[in-house]
């Protein structure tokens, strides 16, 4: 199934049309016709099959046949990943996490950060294009950078987790995760936390945890504890 997206449309909706790059994109590239049967999704969980009744490459009009909704997770998965030195890693990041199940993402910018200026809009289009080659109905949410000691002063529902290589006190992650609870796991930058900013997790009521017994990359940490997460809530 080729899967499109266009947040504007819910249950009530009958017929719209596609932007003009989209509609382009399915008219000239993918050469579909008046009567061709495209399959939508609003990103939040419902899926349309629609038929197309203008086959136009600027403004592709389509009517709604049916509907169906995906019942969401059980649980919550929020990564707070800190952006790396290279940009393409942290996309890879985005990219792989979405098609394993991730559900919201913020990237946090930590002491020892390299890399402290981040591009949203480009982010947004990685998840969604990951979103729909992989035929998910939730798009993750990416929210806004912020610096890490703002970020865990929030008060996240559930299990918090961070994520770090200090030889300290750590519970193994797989020790501590358990199916269908809410979980939050912080990630750092390749020179990892900070001491300082352990000691703020700590204080804020975040489990330091280890990923294994080697030293990960950070969108391989990332991809790890994501990963982790949705195998333990594999039905």
């Amino acid at each position: 199934m080729q899967l499109f997206y266009n947040i504007n449309i819910d249950e009530t909706t009958e017929n719209f049309s596609f932007d003009k790059e989209e509609s382009k994109h399915i008219i000239k590239v993918l050469r579909k016709k008046d009567t061709d049967i495209l399959y939508v999704t609003n990103g939040l969980g419902l899926l349309f099959k629609t038929e197309i009744t203008l086959a136009s490459d600027s403004k592709c009009t389509v009517k709604i046949i049916s509907f169906e909704k995906s019942a969401p997770s059980k649980y919550h998965l929020h990564l707070a990943v800190a952006p790396t030195k290279m940009n393409d890693r942290y996309e890879w990041f985005l990219e792989k996490a979405t098609e394993i199940g991730i559900h919201e993402i913020t990237p946090i910018i930590c002491d020892r950060s390299e890399r402290k200026v981040i591009n949203t809009e480009r982010f947004d289009k990685i998840i969604l294009t990951a979103m729909k080659q992989c035929n998910q109905l939730y798009l993750p949410k990416l929210n806004s950078a912020m610096t890490f000691r703002e970020f865990v002063k929030l008060k996240n529902e559930g299990l918090q987790l961070v994520a770090h290589c200090e030889e300290t006190d750590k519970k193994t992650l797989k020790s501590v995760l358990v199916p269908n609870e809410n979980i939050t796991i912080l990630i750092g930058p390749e020179g990892d936390f900070s001491e300082k900013e352990i000691e703020a997790a700590i204080e804020n009521n975040y489990i330091p945890v280890s990923l294994g017994n080697t030293r990960l990359r950070t969108e391989t940490a990332a991809i790890v504890a994501c990963h982790s997460v949705v195998f333990v809530n594999e039905n």
